[in-house]
């Protein structure tokens, strides 16, 4: 069905080749000129940052060509499947902004006309039950450079099928026992179209049809007349159903159903990143990660526990495009672009990660103003708001050095540097823990006549400082997030070591006795902000509590990891 398919984009339209295919089959009238696709997700966990890519392209897909996009879940296989993930995927997809509207469904909404589907199979000679049990049927299927052998029973009469087919479905036979397998051949260089299981028993509870089957269709049997049922016309895949794709078509001529036709796309790889829901369950299960919504985590619960925004996926999605070879996107792309969108959109504001204190010695100590701050420089509407100043303030620790390195333009003694929408001061002296030799004040004084930040006989400053009032601050702790792993390929075993051998001790920092300027105190969970010098932070959507923020490291201002490996 996948016939003179471009082998990457379609040069004269300058577009992918999914979208090549789509326009030339809406030219040729197929279907009716209709386009209508699904998102197929099987509710056995939490979607990730690749499943956004397929989402994007099955919704976008039907919104770019006047087209229908169903959701639909290919609940299938009982003993993995939650209603925990059916909704947790229902919010993911509404969050990264589409809409199913009412088109809805789920493979168990076909249970009965599959199982006739199957019988029709049998009494076609193209099915038959089979006895033997997994390890046998493994056995039995050969390898990629040897063929297959036919099973015992594969020349079972139509009747007898029947009849051990029904027996199958009331439940006659324990698990596992005996299996329905479409009859194609043994020989065929494609694994997949080995006489394979399309029917299975299992004796357990479903969490839509209850205990109504004890026999469940398999994947490839469900999804291809799961999408003529709904008269889907292009059905988008990733390369590893590529070889499914016969079967998909041999079903659904067999039976002389509406045909749909499988399109595959490279899945998208990310470095530094795990993208198996297997492992990621794993990760979940050994209590590597706080959840499937810890902030570190590529779910897109999450991601956006983190603070992404569901703009910067689908920007990231588009970038990355689709392609008919796998190949490894860095995740610094992912980061880029998320910056990108917080650089246009987020508002800033001042926190002090590592506080240490700073009088102003000239200042009047009872003497507090109110400086105009920016909200957003990239977004003029946005204006401004006031912030408090007064005689003692926060500084970073990091922002002084007793003895500066060269090319240091931050505080160390007799320098002068501007403090951020504030004035300019000069530090005239410090103070430190006699027992630890830590600096416990820095002691200044200020240019009064610098409101604003610059001096009013042009002398210039090279440093800025952010800064919080001592008088006004309020404290917080601050999650500092990175990287989960630290090998680009955590799935490399070419050393004998496994993926979690790579888990990054360093890829959550807590910070406590953060002071933040008291505007953000009133901050609402999934609030985004740039902390000025720092990053882009989010209010935590789970430990937030009114009053009592708590941040997130989104992403830094720049990539630290670009340092790290030159």
């Amino acid at each position: 069905m996948n016939d003179n398919i471009p082998a990457e984009t379609d040069s004269t339209a300058g577009i992918d080749f999914v979208r090549a295919i789509v326009e030339r089959d809406i030219r040729d009238g197929k279907h009716g000129g209709r386009v209508h696709t699904r998102f197929p997700p099987e509710p056995n966990g939490y979607l990730h940052i690749g499943h956004a890519k397929a989402i994007c392209l099955d919704f976008g897909i039907a919104s770019e060509y006047g087209g229908k996009c169903n959701l639909r879940f290919d609940d299938t296989n009982p003993s993995k499947e939650s209603v925990e993930y059916t909704e947790s995927i229902k919010q993911d997809i509404r969050w990264l902004g589409f809409d199913w509207e009412d088109r809805l469904f789920y493979a168990s909404d076909y249970f009965g006309r599959l199982y006739e589907c199957a019988e029709q199979l049998v009494r076609l000679g193209r099915a038959f039950v089979c006895d033997l049990g997994p390890d046998e049927l493994r056995d039995y299927r050969g390898t990629l450079t040897q063929p297959g052998r036919e099973s015992p029973w594969r020349n079972r009469t139509v009747e007898e099928n029947l009849d051990l087919f029904r027996r199958m479905r009331a439940g006659e036979f324990p698990d596992g026992s005996r299996t329905l397998r479409a009859k194609i051949g043994m020989d065929s260089p494609n694994i997949c179209m080995r006489d394979p299981v399309i029917y299975r028993i299992l004796r357990a509870p479903h969490h839509r049809t209850g205990t109504d089957w004890c026999i469940y269709p398999m994947y490839d049997f469900t999804h291809c007349l799961s999408d003529s049922i709904e008269g889907i016309t292009h059905s988008f895949c990733t390369l590893e159903f590529e070889d499914n794709r016969v079967l998909y078509d041999w079903i659904l001529d067999q039976l002389g159903v509406h045909h749909p036709q499988q399109i595959e796309f490279a899945r998208l790889n990310l470095t530094y990143t795990v993208m198996s829901k297997r492992k990621l369950l794993q990760l979940v299960e050994e209590a590597r990660v706080s959840g499937w919504d810890d902030p570190r985590m590529p779910t897109l619960c999450g991601l956006r526990r983190r603070g992404y925004t569901p703009e910067a996926i689908r920007s990231f999605s588009k970038r990355v495009g689709i392609a008919k070879r796998d190949s490894v996107v860095d995740i610094s792309l992912l980061e880029h672009t998320l910056r990108e969108h917080l650089n246009a959109v987020a508002p800033r504001a001042m926190a002090v990660l590592h506080p240490v204190r700073l009088v102003i010695e000239n200042y009047p100590e009872e003497l507090e103003e109110e400086l105009d701050y920016v909200i957003n420089p990239e977004d003029p509407s946005a204006g401004t708001r006031k912030v408090p100043f007064s005689r003692e303030i926060y500084v970073d620790a990091d922002d002084f050095r007793e003895n500066p390195p060269k090319g240091y333009h931050r505080l160390s003694p007799g320098a002068e540097v501007r403090l951020r929408y504030a004035y300019l001061v000069r530090c005239t002296g410090f103070t430190t823990n006699p027992d630890t030799g830590q600096i416990e004040q820095i002691l200044c004084s200020y240019d009064p006549d610098s409101r604003g930040g610059d001096a009013p006989d042009g002398r210039k400053v090279r440093g800025t400082l952010h800064w919080v009032s001592a008088r006004h601050a309020f404290e917080a702790d601050v999650r500092l997030y990175d990287r989960l792993f630290t090998r680009e390929n955590p799935m490399d075993r070419s050393d004998g070591r496994v993926f979690t051998d790579h888990l990054n001790p360093e890829s959550l920092q807590v910070l406590r006795g953060c002071m933040l300027e008291p505007h953000l105190k009133s901050t609402a969970p999934g609030d985004r902000f740039q902390f000025e010098r720092t990053g882009y932070f989010c209010a935590d959507s789970v430990d937030s509590r009114p009053g009592h923020p708590v941040f997130n490291l989104t992403v830094p201002l720049k990539d630290r990891w670009a340092r790290r490996n030159p």
